[in-house]
């Protein structure tokens, strides 16, 4: 078996959702594990100087049709959340403090479940607790280490990892060395677990030896 699938991913995110669906499936096939990474979207957005797709009206107006277009491809349930954009820090901290990694995916799909199809407001911490507690978890216990400087620390030490590796969005999976973004690359995250080359080095240099010959007013 080789090294972990690291997905990374934020509640916020009904792309992250749709993949989290998908991701185990796909690596179990291989004989690989998922390990889940809770990261801040916001902060990748600020570290990178970008803007989510929420936040720009077209992009907005696109996602809603995306989502629910690859969820019915998928056959995945997907429904309108209660607000969007909203606050994932309690359920992405909560999320953290726990080691175990199938008690984990055990709360991750439960609060995407919550989110992405039931309508609840997972950005409100009694939620969260309450979910933690159907799932078998401890809630309460899990919320204090949450809000503790260790578990607020946690979070952003992921989250800027994850950034220094260079993901800037949600979701990213790590697979052996490569990162790949978006629901829409796990096909290319299959072919690689299967054994396929899916980029020649010296092909990959060339392109990142282009330059730009001209720079957008305002970016950067």
């Amino acid at each position: 078996m080789g090294e972990d699938v690291r997905f990374l991913f934020d509640f916020v995110s009904p792309y992250s959702y749709l993949a989290s669906t998908q991701i185990r499936g796909l690596a179990s096939r291989y004989g690989r594990d998922v390990e889940p990474v809770p990261v801040l979207f916001a902060g990748m957005l600020d570290a990178t100087g970008s803007r989510g797709p929420a936040e720009i009206q077209s992009k907005r107006h696109y996602m809603h049709w995306d989502v629910v277009r690859i969820a019915r491809a998928l056959g995945v349930p997907i429904e309108p959340p209660a607000t969007h954009p909203f606050t994932p820090l309690a359920a992405l901290r909560v999320t953290g403090c726990i080691p175990e990694s199938m008690a984990r995916w055990r709360l991750i799909d439960a609060l995407y479940r919550a989110a992405w199809v039931e309508g609840q407001r997972v950005d409100q911490s009694e939620v969260v607790v309450r979910i933690a507690d159907d799932v078998g978890l401890d809630g309460h216990a899990l919320l204090e280490q949450a809000t503790s400087v260790e578990g607020k620390a946690r979070l952003r030490h992921a989250t800027e990892q994850a950034v220094r590796a260079g993901a800037f969005g949600v979701p990213t999976m790590f697979v052996d060395g490569e990162m790949y973004w978006g629901v829409d690359s796990l096909p290319y995250v299959e072919s690689l677990l299967g054994g396929e080359k899916t980029m020649d080095p010296a092909g990959l240099a060339r392109w990142r030896a282009v330059v730009p010959s001209a720079v957008r007013r305002g970016a950067g």
